[in-house]
């Protein structure tokens, strides 16, 4: 079953991460995305289930 962080925890991430702060990226595991540590990228938004969403240099919109 998968859980959701606190609505504090949300508010503490749109915080940290308001739209427009810049962002690198330091690992991810994900074997579909092309993205590699050191890609850089703006934030958009950070959704209800604290996920940050991102739009990378690289021209792709990934959510980490």
């Amino acid at each position: 079953m998968m859980q959701f962080p606190s609505k504090e925890t949300v508010a503490r991430l749109r915080e940290m991460y308001p739209k427009g702060t810049r962002v690198e990226l330091v690992s991810m595991d994900d074997p579909y995305t092309r993205l590699k540590p050191g890609d850089k990228g703006l934030v958009d938004f950070v959704d209800d289930g604290g996920t940050i969403h991102i739009s990378w240099d690289s021209g792709s919109h990934l959510g980490a």
